[in-house]
């Protein structure tokens, strides 16, 4: 027996401004509940990619993330164009001691969880 992972959740502290960007950054479509949460789906051609889990939290994130995303870019477009486009989404690039010389582009989202964007799928 074994277990797979069932979706991604995350606490946020602002669930609109975080749907509005993670589900722009996938392509996930949105679903707020009645309870404060948001549960953003993924798009009909990307069968087996889990759902993402908003949940609203109290206080803000303190410290760099124990897990995190790593993103793979799809459509044909370079790593470099899509850092481009997140960062016009509300990313923003953030050091946590990477030397450059990696294979992903580190980015945090709007209230600063890291992710990964992949210059090729992961090895």
């Amino acid at each position: 027996m074994t277990s797979r992972i069932a979706q991604w959740t995350l606490d946020v502290q602002d669930v609109d401004v975080m749907a509005r960007f993670w589900s722009a950054v996938l392509g996930y479509r949105i679903n707020r509940g009645g309870d404060g949460n948001a549960k953003l789906y993924p798009p009909d051609d990307a069968p087996g990619a889990p759902p993402v889990w908003l949940q609203a939290s109290a206080g803000p994130k303190s410290g760099k993330n124990r897990t995190h995303p790593d993103l793979v870019v799809t459509g044909g477009e370079d790593q470099a164009a899509e850092v481009d486009r997140l960062l016009s989404l509300g990313a923003r690039r953030a050091d946590v001691g990477q030397t450059g010389d990696e294979g992903f582009t580190v980015l945090a989202d709007p209230e600063g969880n890291e992710f990964c964007v992949l210059r090729g799928q992961p090895g």
